[in-house]
């Protein structure tokens, strides 16, 4: 079996592709990389299938007819043999001395009671035509170096969160959780690292800047004009986020550990604050009857839900009456975007 079973979703990746692959090789026969041709249309194939011809111990290729980002992800998840597992975006890189920390922690406990169920890094945003790189990491809410429970996660800050790019699910808890991602449908990401959470007993935060996150394509699905078309699919996930977080089974699963219940409402809070705001930044009636059907969808999935978030700092700032009201939500939110270097 395979130590890290790591998935790269590819789609008309030709011209970025080879860098995130090479940083990845660096982690040898303890790796299993799988990427999913996602049906593209350009040289991405053969890229992949040559890669797989110099590396049959370490590479496997996986063509399908195209479904999306979460559609990949599905496939690399039903494919993965490695204990560990971890998703890496065509356009994006992993650092090699961090890898093989990585690799040496989950080579230490693999095997072992407890066993880890989520390991945490910290990413890099490498953001287009911007010298500093912003870190995000993890020291103010999680403790460095030893392996912990949800009972010893400190309170995150706001606009502060696990994303995909800062996590490694153990491949076996994926299975447990029964995720699926929705096919054709973007930022399913933030589905898949919210989901599992309620799976994960054992967690290990380690201190290192592990992946590079690419960010500034213009056709790039956080870039905020390409939000804003597609904000139907970020509602989607919000509304499937919604449906989660109330599940019967879920609530049982994060009654033992409030700081686990708390974390999941917050990150809620934030997306739904995202949906929210973009639909405001749009000025268009579709897209503001949009965020009230959203608005409406909680209230009726869950009335103390949409109370608490409703009269939360950000649900207040949302809801602001009037065009002044939403002119300053849409100005907090662009400090927010440049502070947190994002879209």
């Amino acid at each position: 079996m395979k130590l890290l079973s790591v998935t790269v979703p590819c789609y008309n990746s030709e011209a970025y592709m080879a860098k995130c692959i090479d940083s990845l090789l660096i982690g040898g026969d303890d790796m299993e990389i799988i990427i999913v041709d996602d049906g593209s249309k350009d040289g991405t194939a053969k890229i992949a299938d040559q890669y797989q011809v110099l590396h049959p111990n370490i590479i496997r290729v996986i063509h399908k007819e195209n479904g999306g980002h979460g559609s990949a992800v599905n496939a690399g998840i039903a494919a993965a043999t490695g204990l560990y597992f971890k998703v890496v975006d065509s356009d994006d890189w992993v650092k090699d001395t961090s890898l093989m920390q990585i690799l040496d922690y989950l080579r230490s406990v693999a095997g072992t009671f407890p066993q880890l169920d989520m390991l945490i890094s910290n990413f890099v945003y490498d953001k287009v035509g911007e010298k500093r790189h912003k870190v995000m990491q993890y020291r103010q809410a999680l403790p460095v170096g030893t392996m912990f429970t949800w009972n010893d996660v400190k309170k995150f800050h706001k606009g502060h969160y696990i994303l995909m790019h800062s996590v490694i699910f153990r491949t076996g808890l994926l299975h447990e959780s029964h995720i699926i991602l929705p096919e054709h449908c973007f930022y399913v990401d933030n589905l898949y690292v919210f989901e599992p959470l309620p799976y994960v007993k054992n967690i290990y935060y380690l201190d290192t800047n592990f992946y590079h996150y690419f960010i500034g394509r213009a056709d790039q699905s956080v870039n905020q004009k390409v939000m804003i078309g597609r904000l139907d699919q970020q509602i989607r996930v919000n509304e499937l986020m919604v449906d989660y977080y109330t599940d019967r089974e879920t609530r049982a699963k994060m009654l033992p550990y409030p700081r686990l219940a708390d974390y999941m409402y917050n990150y809620l809070e934030i997306i739904t604050t995202i949906s929210s705001v973009l639909a405001l930044c749009s000025y268009t009636k579709e897209d503001m009857q949009r965020k009230q059907d959203l608005w409406e969808y909680i209230k009726k999935k869950d009335f103390w839900l949409y109370r608490r978030l409703r009269t939360g700092i950000f649900g207040i700032s949302m809801n602001l009456p009037g065009r002044g009201g939403r002119d300053l939500t849409v100005s907090g939110y662009r400090a927010v975007r440049h502070f947190f270097n994002f879209n």
